[in-house]
Formats: C-alpha cells, structure tokens, sequence
C-alpha cells in the first residue's frame, strides 16, 4: 500500500516519512526540486506542486494513502487527482486556527477551512490534525538574535503558549495514516505543557549552555523584526497568541499520548533536538 508524503523534506513531512519506514510502509516522497532536497538513496521520489494540478497524477498514481499540508490555492486539482488515482485517504496537517473563536475572522484558520472543506466534500476518507503553537516557530522567532548576539527581544515576555513538537505531529499523522479508527476524525493537538516566552528561551540556552539575555521592546518593533523572517500572514497571528498568552492560559493536551501511546515531546526536549540551530 502506498502512502505520498507531500512536503517529505519539511520540518514534519520528513518526520512522516521516517515513521511510515519504520513500520516498514511503502513511502513515496514528493518535493518541488527532488535534486536538491536531500533525501537519501533509494527513496521513491517524485517531483510534485500542490500548485501545479498537471504535476500530480504521476505523484498518485497507485497510491492509497496521502499525508497532505496547506495549500489552498491547489486543493481543487488535489482532490481531482487523488480521486483519479483512486486514493482511499488523506491525513491533511490543518490548524488549531479553525476552533478558535474569531475563525471566521483569522486568516490562517480560513485558509485551512478552505482546504478542510474541500476534502470533506470529496469521496476521500479524510483524517484533520489541527495543531496550536509549533515549537518551530522559536527558529523564526530567535535563531538570528540568538546566534549573532545572544540577546532575545519580545514584547511579552512572560505570555504563555504550549508549544509542540513537530515529531509530535508526525507520530499523528503516521498512526492515523495506518491504524483504524481515524477516518472521519479531526484531532486538534496542543503541546502537553504551558512556559512562558521566557521559559522557552532559558530552555534554549541551556541546550546551548549559554546564557541568553532579554530585551523588553514594543509590539511594533516586535513586528518589524519578526517580518523579517516571517510572512505577514505568520506575523499577526503570533503577534495575537503572545498578547493573549499574557492574560489567558493556553490549552495543553495529552492527546499526542493517547493516541500513539507515547508521551509528548517537552520543549525542553526540542530545544536539546535543535540545539544545532541556535549555536
């Protein structure tokens, strides 16, 4: 049974891959440019674009299963292909966004809607995973200030958020993908613990075991400085969970456990993962 992991090189499409090979699953890898996304030999790679309908009949043909990421302004030719190609189900990395109160005002969570409503309207057995923060984000966030000069500058500090690991999402979408029970299902994931920003940039210092100082500055600076790194799009909906963070907890939950059987990641333990990328 095959299974087309699109987006296979990115931050949680390659933690999909590896878990479909460890149980030992028929896996073909879709990129953009396959020549340049390091996979390594002999994985089953075919160029593909979310963007570009005429690009995925070749990608899903003969395959059953599909672990599929955002792209709104190609899922129409998505879901015409993969009904084609007589695919059985797609396991598609939503947002957290959609069940939030101001949905229908948020862009990120009608973006998603819009793919989400696509897929449910479609003959294709559908499994939604809708994540809240992604620990993730803190290399947009910090990386450069980090790395170049050991400061970090927000303008909440001390907001809450629960940040997840993308391995995390990973085994999610790898157990839905083949185990029963998941069709027809929308799992919304938040991380298993609330830290602070401040929290989460000690941790981060002791996986580089270095001392990182804090700088209090504005939201409009903070703008300015995430823009850099991030699409506006990105900027405003971080921007609104750290304000929020200051007054109102943020949801955490064991649903990572409970349905792969495993414990979320702590953040600590991403920090200790992605060291690399803050020394």
């Amino acid at each position: 049974m095959v299974t087309v992991v699109f987006g296979a090189s990115g931050n949680i499409g390659r933690h999909v891959v590896a878990g479909l090979n460890s149980k030992g699953e028929q896996v073909r890898s879709t990129s953009r440019n396959p020549a340049t996304a390091g996979f390594p030999p002999g994985a089953e790679v075919v160029a593909a674009d979310l963007e570009q309908p005429e690009t995925l009949p070749a990608a899903l043909e003969g395959a059953q299963r599909v672990f599929l990421y955002a792209k709104p302004e190609g899922i129409e030719g998505f879901v015409a292909a993969a009904e084609a190609a007589g695919v059985r189900h797609v396991v598609f990395l939503s947002s957290g966004a959609v069940v939030q109160s101001n949905a229908s005002s948020n862009p990120i969570a009608l973006m998603h809607s819009v793919i989400e409503g696509a897929i449910e309207k479609s003959e294709l057995a559908w499994t939604f995973i809708r994540p809240g923060m992604f620990a993730t984000n803190a290399v947009w966030w910090w990386q450069r200030p980090i790395r170049d000069e050991g400061v970090v500058r927000m303008p909440y500090p001390d907001a809450r958020t629960a940040p997840i690991h993308e391995k995390d999402l990973a085994a999610l979408a790898v157990t839905a993908l083949t185990e029963p029970g998941h069709q027809g299902q929308a799992h919304t994931v938040w991380g298993p613990e609330s830290l602070t920003l401040r929290e989460q940039v000690r941790q981060i210092g002791a996986a580089i075991d270095r001392e990182i100082a804090f700088e209090v500055i504005s939201e409009e600076q903070a703008r300015t400085e995430l823009s850099k790194t991030m699409p506006e799009i990105g900027v405003e909906a971080v921007l609104a969970g750290w304000k929020a963070g200051v007054t109102e907890p943020p949801q955490v939950s064991t649903i990572v456990e409970e349905i792969t059987g495993h414990p979320a990641h702590t953040f600590a333990q991403w920090a200790m993962d992605h060291a690399s990328d803050f020394r």
